[in-house]
């Protein structure tokens, strides 16, 4: 039976309202007039084929994270589907990108695993996406000449050559060191090495009583260490080479599949003339734009990020912002519709899923996890 949580709904109504809000500040500056002649030339039965292939990367999507999950708990598809789907509603819905901490949370109640080695998986699966953007982003650099006087402002936003570099270098930086964090805990060697030090640092409180920095030290750090241990564990897909092999092809597919569903768009809309690489080329445009702060949805930053992408390859401004608001409205509202229906189905309290993950992150909160039911890390659970 389906479960209309009222909390829910209302966090639901207010990102719908924020993302309204910010979609009509977006196109404020826009000709209205031309941009709705031009809207009405398109022929969206494009959507269609365009929206299943997308639709089909998102079930790529959620088979690599039952992959990624093995170490921790052998998953079903619904039992990742539904934590994924209204993960990505909220990131659509709410600031913040709350759908990442409430993702794993809401795993965490259904399937009774400790939350530190959900969010582990989490941290793998974004390793996977970011080392997929760049190997792509390398490629399109190597084949497409991209006009470094090119400059587009839209919706307030102004996105140039120069700073899609740096772009692209702040994702490679931040990858190299998640990737170096995440190896350092995953080897036990490091990780014991770590965590002695984390237990070490309350003896820098050499002016606080004995009794004061051992109740610190439990309380506090061993729980840090705890945390540790279990984050670990959401990282041993990397100790299997075949199921490692297996996640990196999975991520290709999909970003080929969203790069495939827009030019199949393309399609379908007057005088854009694109081929499949220079669809893929715009595709990952829009994900380094879509890093840089924004409102819920990435409404301005999406449409900036693809008018950017598609004006280096002569498409007019017009055409271009056309293109890519339908895009993206006819990809983000079924997704917010199908997380919706997922939260009403197994009966998830927003506001509430969202406040446990975030406090699950306190080092507190690891006295909760060491008393629920302990799972089997084996790779072959049955």
């Amino acid at each position: 039976m389906i479960s209309f949580n009222k909390k829910t709904l209302f966090s639901l109504g207010i990102g719908l309202l924020f993302s309204a809000a910010a979609l009509y500040f977006t196109f404020q500056n826009i000709p209205l007039k031309e941009l709705a002649s031009y809207l009405r030339r398109i022929n969206y039965w494009w959507i269609i084929p365009s929206l299943l292939i997308a639709l089909l990367s998102y079930a790529i999507r959620i088979w690599r994270w039952q992959v990624i999950l093995l170490p921790v708990k052998r998953s079903g598809f619904m039992s990742a589907f539904h934590p994924l789907v209204i993960g990505f509603m909220l990131n659509c819905i709410l600031p913040g990108r709350v759908g990442e901490i409430a993702r794993p949370a809401i795993y965490h109640k259904r399937e009774h695993v400790e939350f530190s080695k959900v969010l582990g998986t989490v941290a793998i699966e974004r390793i996977f996406d970011a080392l997929c953007l760049l190997v792509f982003f390398i490629y399109i650099l190597a084949t497409i000449t991209i006009d470094s006087s090119i400059n587009v402002t839209f919706a307030g936003y102004n996105l140039s050559p120069a700073l899609l570099s740096k772009l692209f270098t702040f994702t490679l930086e931040i990858s190299l060191a998640l990737i170096a964090i995440i190896m350092l805990i995953s080897f036990s060697k490091t990780r014991k090495l770590i965590n002695r030090v984390i237990l070490r640092i309350p003896d820098a409180l050499f002016f606080v009583h004995d009794h004061a920095r051992e109740t610190i030290r439990e309380r506090i750090f061993r729980k840090i260490t705890h945390f540790v241990d279990n984050l670990s564990v959401g990282f041993d897909i990397l100790k299997s080479p075949g199921l490692l092999f297996l996640c990196l092809v999975q991520s290709f597919i999909l970003w080929w599949l969203l790069g495939l569903s827009l030019w199949v768009l393309a399609f379908g809309c007057p005088g854009i003339h694109i081929t499949f690489l220079q669809a893929f080329a715009v595709e990952i445009i829009v994900c380094f734009a879509i890093m840089l702060p924004s409102v819920p949805g990435f409404w301005g930053l999406w449409e900036a990020g693809g008018v950017f992408g598609l004006m280096i390859f002569g498409i007019p401004a017009k055409e271009a912002a056309g293109m890519i608001l339908t895009y993206h409205f006819f990809h983000l509202v079924p997704v917010i519709l199908i997380g919706l229906a997922s939260a009403m189905v197994i009966g998830v309290s927003v506001t509430k899923t969202t406040r446990d993950g975030k406090e699950a992150l306190r080092p507190e909160e690891a006295l909760k996890e060491e008393n629920e039911p302990a799972v089997s890390l084996g790779m072959n659970e049955p």
